[in-house]
């Protein structure tokens, strides 16, 4: 079956409860800054999470930040709640390598 999409409303509850993340081009979005060194070992443990909820993000690494871009393809590219439930998954493995979302 495939995800059903949010509405405006329940994905501006959603952002509500998602520092840093955003809606940027069709995909909830977000870049995180940490010590470079610390970069690889988040996106391992980003890439092990996409895997147990067998939903993957569009991950960009430059230097210290790393940024992930979400939308589920069997909706239509829409954003729905397993996009939300990975953004809350990959905002706390940001917090516990020292990650903080990147201003602006």
């Amino acid at each position: 079956m495939a995800a059903t999409p949010l509405t405006s409303a329940e994905l501006d509850q959603a952002l509500t409860g998602l520092p840093g993340w955003s809606v940027q081009d069709g995909k909830l979005s977000a870049t995180f800054k940490a010590d470079r060194s610390a970069v690889p070992g988040l996106y391992a443990a980003v890439a092990a999470a996409e895997d147990e909820a067998d939903h993957h993000a569009e991950i960009h690494v430059l230097y210290g930040t790393i940024g992930f871009g979400l939308n589920t393809h069997d909706a239509g590219g829409a954003i729905t709640a397993r996009d939300t439930a990975l953004a809350t998954r990959i905002s706390a493995l940001a917090a516990e390598h020292g990650a903080r979302p990147a201003a602006g």
